[in-house]
C-alpha cells in the first residue's frame, strides 16, 4: 500500500496506534527537540504537535522513527521485502516461454509507469505566498543550544562549503532550521533531476542557508551554475508522499532519479507539478509545502551553523550558498513535517536501516564477495561497517575492503571489519569476539587515505582522512606469518537438538 500524501500516512498511523496528538502549547526552539529526543530513543509512537509557539502549522516528527513506519512507508512488511524487488529489478530473469511472459506483462506495464508524471495543478499550490512569504511562518526548529551560534564551533581549517564569504549574522531566529526538506535542483547541462535531503538555516524571511556537502549532487549542480555564470532555480519540498523523505536519502548511483526511485518504491509514478516562480523545476503536487527559490552562485557565500548533528557533535559552521526566496506554496491545512538529528539512535537511524537493507542487492553487485553487512549503531552510517565473506583465498578481505571503499558512497566509510560467513553481523558483541581473537594487528590492519564524510570532525583535514581496515576473518596459508589456526569452540548439532528436546525434564 502506497501514501500519496502526508496526511494519508499520518492517518494510516494513527488508525495503528502509532501517532500520539500533542495538544498543550510547546516551543520549536529547543523543547519539542527535547520532547522528541526521550520519544525517540524509547522506541515511541510518531508525534503531531497541533499548538506550536509562534506558527498556526501543526508539526510532526518521529514520523519514521521505528521499522513499522518505516515499512508503512515503503509499502512493505519488511525491508528485505523490497531489497528482493531491488534485485530482481537489477538481476531480471528472463522470461523463457511463452507462458513466462504472458505472466511478466503487468510487471513490465509497471515498470513504464514509475517515471514521474508532470501534471498541471496539485493541492501544493492551493495557496501561493509570492510578495508576502515569510520562512518565519514555518515552525521551524532549533534543535540543539549551540546551533547557529557563530562564537563557538566554527571551521577554521579550509572550509567545507563552497568557498571564503563575509561573516554574516543570523536575525531575530538564530539557529532555526528546516531539517526534513526534499530538495530539488536540476543539472544546468543535462536537464538531470536530483532530490536530496539538506539541511537549511533560516536567517531572513526571504533568506536561507543551503548546506550541501562538496560530495552531493547539488552541490555539483552548484558548481555547473556557478561555472556558467547563471542563477540557480532551486525548490524544497516538505511532505508529499510517503516515500519521499527516503528516496531524497538514500545513496542512489549518479543519474538515476529519486522521483524515479520513489514511484519504484511505491508502485506507481509520483506526481510533479512544474513550480508557481521557478518553473523550471517540478515538484511533488501532493506536498504539503514547498518553497521555491534561487541561488546566485557570484553571490557572497554566508556564514551557516553550527548544527547539532547524528554523528552526536556540532557540525562546525561554515560558508555556504545563500538561498533567496521567491514563493512559498502550501495546500490547505498543511502539516510541517520536521526531524532532529543527533547521538543516536534518532529517527534517521531507520533511515538508514532501510537503506541498508534495500541496498544489500546494490552493493552485491559492485562487490560479490558480500554475504551480509551491517551499519552499527555507534558507527553514526558512516564510522563503521561489518561485512561477512565466504573467504576463498589470501587477503580476500583486503580486496572487499578496496571494492568497498570505491563503491558509491560507501567510499567515505572510516572503518570496515570483514568477518566469516558464520558470524551474524548483525551481533555486534560476535563480531568483536571475532575481531579480539582473530588479529594481530600488525599483520592484519590495513590505512590507507581517501575521502571521509564531511562531518568527520576527526579526520585532519575536511573531507580527507585515513580509514582502517581489519581482517578478522580465519587466516589461511599465503597471508603472511601464521601458525596452525585452531578451531572456534561449537557443540555437536546431536547434542544440541538432544537437550532442546529435553529441556523440560531439567527443571532449570
Amino acid at each position: 500500500m502506497s501514501f500519496a500524501d502526508l496526511h494519508s500516512f499520518v492517518a494510516a498511523i494513527e488508525q495503528r496506534g502509532w501517532l500520539k496528538r500533542v495538544t498543550v502549547l510547546v516551543d520549536p526552539v529547543l523543547e519539542i527537540t527535547e520532547i522528541a529526543e526521550r520519544v525517540t530513543k524509547a522506541g515511541g509512537p510518531a508525534l503531531l504537535f497541533e499548538n506550536v509557539v509562534g506558527s498556526d502549522l501543526p508539526l510532526l516528527i518521529n514520523t519514521y522513527g521505528s521499522a513499522e513506519r518505516m515499512c508503512l512507508a515503503l509499502g512493505a512488511d519488511s525491508f528485505d521485502d523490497v531489497a528482493a524487488r531491488v534485485k530482481t529489478l537489477i538481476k531480471p530473469e528472463m522470461p523463457t516461454t511463452l507462458m513466462q511472459k504472458i505472466r511478466r506483462l503487468p510487471e513490465l506495464a509497471q515498470l513504464g509507469s514509475l517515471p514521474p508524471k508532470i501534471v498541471k495543478r496539485g493541492v501544493c499550490q492551493e495557496v501561493v505566498h509570492t510578495d508576502d512569504a515569510d520562512l518565519f511562518m514555518l515552525p521551524a526548529l532549533k534543535c540543539w543550544p549551540l546551533d547557529g551560534d557563530t562564537s563557538r564551533n566554527v571551521a577554521t581549517e579550509a572550509d567545507c562549503g563552497a568557498g571564503p564569504g563575509p561573516l554574516t549574522t543570523a536575525g531575530t531566529e538564530p539557529g532555526r532550521y528546516i531539517t526534513l526538506g526534499a530538495v530539488f535542483t536540476k543539472d544546468p547541462e543535462t536537464g538531470e533531476r536530483n532530490i536530496g535531503m539538506y539541511r537549511v538555516q533560516l536567517f531572513e524571511p526571504k533568506l536561507a542557508a543551503m548546506h550541501w556537502h562538496m560530495h552531493h549532487d547539488g552541490a555539483r549542480h552548484f558548481r555547473k551554475y556557478r561555472a556558467r555564470g547563471e542563477r540557480m532555480p532551486v525548490a524544497i519540498a516538505l511532505g508529499g508522499p510517503a516515500v519521499l523523505p527516503y528516496a531524497a536519502t538514500c545513496p542512489l548511483p549518479a543519474g538515476i532519479d529519486e522521483a524515479l526511485f520513489a514511484g519504484f518504491l511505491q508502485g506507481g509514478s509520483m506526481e510533479l507539478v512544474p513550480g508557481v516562480t521557478q518553473a523550471a523545476l517540478e515538484v511533488p503536487a501532493t506536498a504539503e509545502i514547498v518553497i521555491e527559490g534561487y541561488i546566485d552562485p557570484g553571490e557572497e557565500l554566508i556564514l551557516e551553523g553550527p548544527f547539532g548533528d547524528h554523528t552526536g557533535f556540532y557540525s562546525l559552521a561554515d560558508f555556504y550558498p545563500r538561498l533567496h526566496v521567491t514563493a512559498i506554496t502550501h495546500r490547505q491545512q498543511p502539516i510541517y513535517p520536521a526531524t532532529i538529528v543527533g547521538k543516536p539512535p534518532q529517527e534517521d537511524y531507520w533511515l538508514g536501516k532501510a537503506t541498508e537493507r534495500i541496498f544489500l542487492p546494490l552493493l552485491q553487485v559492485v562487490v560479490p564477495d558480500v554475504i551480509d553487512y551491517d551499519l552499527p549503531l555507534f558507527g553514526c552510517f558512516h564510522n563503521c561497517v561489518f561485512v561477512k565473506i565466504r573467504k576463498e583465498y589470501p587477503y580476500q578481505a583486503r580486496r572487499v575492503m578496496a571494492a568497498i571503499w570505491g563503491a558509491g558512497q560507501m567510499a567515505f566509510t572510516k572503518i570496515i571489519v570483514v568477518v566469516d560467513e558464520h558470524v551474524n553481523v548483525h551481533n555486534q558483541d560476535e563480531v568483536l569476539f571475532q575481531l579480539c581473537s582473530n588479529i594481530d594487528p600488525r599483520r592484519d590492519i590495513m590505512f590507507i587515505d581517501g575521502p571521509l564524510d564531511i562531518l568527520d570532525h576527526a579526520s585532519p583535514v575536511c573531507g580527507a582522512g585515513s580509514k582502517m581496515g581489519i581482517d578478522a576473518t580465519r587466516k589461511i596459508a599465503g597471508e603472511g606469518a601464521i601458525r596452525a589456526w585452531p578451531d572456534e569452540l561449537e557443540m555437536s548439532t546431536e547434542i544440541k537438538e538432544r537437550v532442546t528436546r529435553r529441556w523440560g525434564e531439567y527443571g532449570v
